[in-house]
């Protein structure tokens, strides 16, 4: 079992009660507060213990007499190898990210296990089986999109929802103010008048020794809300067809006074053993899901940076905004509400803000205790080599037949799938302005999700990462981690062909670079554009794009809309249309919806990947069902 969370607590417990007697757990997370509503064998006693230990322990009391064997760690370490994966007979994921769901995948397809993976949503989950390795397709076989971003011109001068405030206050301003030195982004900007030259090479940001906190707090407050306003405003063509913002000052906000908290600050609970000084206490405000006027966001505002300052201070310069952080959630929801404000967008409640900076998509236990069961049912058949009967279960509630769980059959290995059919990949990228940094970073590790990589040019090898290294080996790759690709070594221009691998995955595929000039800053901000392991579709293989909610372009085909991943083990499922006309479920004979298998060899699925996290299943008219709506379990 990977991961003992959500699902990993009711599927750790059916294991248990269905026979299974030698079981390993991995997990690296301790347990919070928040887990104890859903993953039931943890207690607050438990609060800050390794799940993985602790999970292992609820389940001996009630079946002693079987193996398990815990381990509080990152399933991407070097222990956990080809080798180590080998010794089991099947692999469980309950995981909650990407990076760890593509890692065992690999794992698994090098070391020949059977692997079956699984994620929820609210009410919603599937249970993605089996991933076989030649025989169905890979975890990877289809592609997972990007994680959804914002054109940066939209953040930072033309926001029309909440989420744009969130994101300039937690990615720019947060980071501005709290984390590191010197960071350079557009909240800094000053005019170029010649009133203001004195200023421009002022960083606004700076405190000054021995500044006063209340006066450095309004200044960033002026500049912030006020004089960035005004500098935005002066773009007239800007506003032509916008509703134009208005500038906000501290001397526009009525004062607030804070109740007494006879000389301390106030401190709430942030997860059992963990304390936050906070704002909200400070002023009194108790209640996350009430909404806060304009005064009060703005004294939230000041006091949270105040606090800051003055209580985290030796904190200050390396922080990054975590949604768990109090402190940090209230100034970013209060900056968000004063951003908004002056766009004319709706206000939201801190609850309603930390959902979204911290991208929590809520868990429900009944989801994943079915989810679970399933998990364990395909874990038999595979002990039991019933492949014929291996499923994909989707479980979600079809709005007119009312079914809960739609089995599908696996799907076969996508043939253009690089990681488990070994399809050379395309790289566009501009060979004379790109680092090999750039390669390695924002492709060979964020793209292609490699941990320890080795490229090489030929039988010249550019980049090695390992604790094997010799000084001198060490001293050349991180050299040419600083050059252009042209000028390395052995220099890579279009038409050279890379070889990437990761000895720890056991995994090998080839890029083909093609030089491009000119990029997109907005579209492609990467500067790069990876293809080849996924067929194109009709739309673009007509030329039809559109523009997502997040100002990407997709196909005009299908738009599945990245969402927010939840903290535990979800995926969002949302509908997508269909690109041509498709038999219904509901057309299906009503003798079908009592035998699962018939639905799933009648009926055809079309899938599309929304998170990162798994598939989402759309069925043949194009609707999955209302997931606000409670499930009958």
């Amino acid at each position: 079992m990977v991961g003992a969370g959500g699902i990993g607590c009711e599927l750790l417990k059916t294991l248990a009660l269905s026979g299974f007697k030698d079981i390993h757990i991995i997990d690296m997370d301790t347990i919070e507060v928040s887990n104890l509503n859903r993953q039931f064998l943890f207690r607050q006693s438990h609060v800050g213990q390794s799940k993985a230990k602790v999970a292992r322990d609820a389940v001996l009391k009630f079946r002693p007499h079987i193996s398990i064997t815990p381990y509080h760690a990152n399933v991407k370490d070097p222990d956990f190898n080809v080798d180590f994966f080998k010794q089991f007979n099947v692999v469980l994921n309950g995981l909650d990210n990407l990076d760890a769901r593509r890692h065992v995948n690999r794992l698994c397809l090098a070391a020949g296990v059977p692997l079956v993976e699984s994620g929820t949503t609210g009410f919603l989950g599937q249970v993605v089986t089996v991933h076989v390795k030649g025989k169905s397709e890979c975890y990877e076989c289809q592609p997972k999109p990007a994680p959804k971003t914002y054109p940066v011109c939209t953040i930072t001068s033309t926001p029309s929802k909440f989420v744009h405030c969130i994101v300039w206050a937690k990615d720019l301003l947060f980071a501005k103010l709290f984390g590191a030195k010197n960071q350079e982004n557009d909240l800094n900007v000053r005019s170029s008048d010649a009133s203001s030259s004195s200023q421009q090479t002022e960083d606004v940001f700076e405190r000054k020794n021995n500044e006063d906190i209340e006066l450095y707090g309004k200044k960033i407050f002026d500049h912030v809300f006020g004089y960035n306003i005004e500098l935005a405003l002066s773009n007239e063509d800007t506003w032509k067809n916008r509703h134009k913002p208005r500038p906000i000052y501290s001397k526009d906000i009525s004062p607030i006074e804070l109740p007494h908290q006879n000389g301390n600050q106030a401190k709430i609970s942030v997860g059992g053993d963990i304390s936050s000084v906070s704002a909200m206490a400070s002023m009194g405000l108790k209640n996350p899901q009430d909404l806060w006027s304009l005064n009060e966001n703005s004294a939230v505002f000041l006091e949270a940076l105040k606090l800051f300052f003055s209580k985290r201070e030796k904190e200050i310069g390396n922080l990054s905004f975590d949604k768990d952080d109090q402190l940090a959630v209230e100034f970013v929801t209060a900056a968000a509400n004063i951003r908004a404000s002056s766009f004319g967008i709706p206000l939201h409640s801190l609850f309603e803000s930390k959902g979204i900076a911290g991208n929590i998509i809520h868990a429900v236990a009944t989801t994943n205790a079915i989810i679970a069961g399933l998990i364990v049912i395909e874990a038999i058949k595979i002990l039991q080599s019933d492949t014929k009967n291996y499923r994909m279960t989707y479980c979600l509630e079809h709005p007119s037949r009312k079914m809960l769980l739609m089995p599908v059959e696996p799907f076969e290995p996508n043939k253009s799938c690089y990681v488990c059919s070994e399809t050379p990949l395309t790289l566009e990228i501009n060979a004379h302005r790109s680092k090999l940094r750039d390669l390695v970073d924002k492709i060979v590790k964020a793209k292609l999700g490699m941990n320890l990589p080795l490229i090489m040019h030929g039988s010249a090898l550019l980049y090695e990462v390992g604790d094997d290294l010799e000084e001198d080996e060490v001293a050349n790759y991180a050299a040419n981690l600083e050059k252009v690709l042209s000028e390395l070594p052995s220099p890579v221009m279009g038409g050279t062909i890379l070889t990437v691998e990761d000895l720890q995955q056991e995994l090998k595929c080839s890029i083909n670079i093609k030089h491009r000039e000119e990029f997109d800053e907005e579209k492609e901000p990467d500067g790069m554009i990876l293809s080849g392991w996924t067929p194109a579709l009709a739309a673009e293989k007509n030329g039809s794009t559109s523009t997502t909610e997040n100002g990407a372009s997709t196909s005009g085909v299908s738009q599945a809309t990245s969402l927010m991943t939840e903290e535990d083990d979800d995926l969002q499922i949302i509908p997508t249309q269909p690109g041509g006309k498709k038999r219904k479920i509901s057309d299906l004979s009503s003798a079908a919806t009592s035998d699962f298998s018939s639905v799933a060899k009648d009926t055809k699925i079309q899938r599309k990947d929304v998170d990162g996290n798994n598939d989402v299943v759309m069925l043949d008219d194009g609707s999955l069902g209302n997931s606000k709506k409670k499930i009958e379990t």
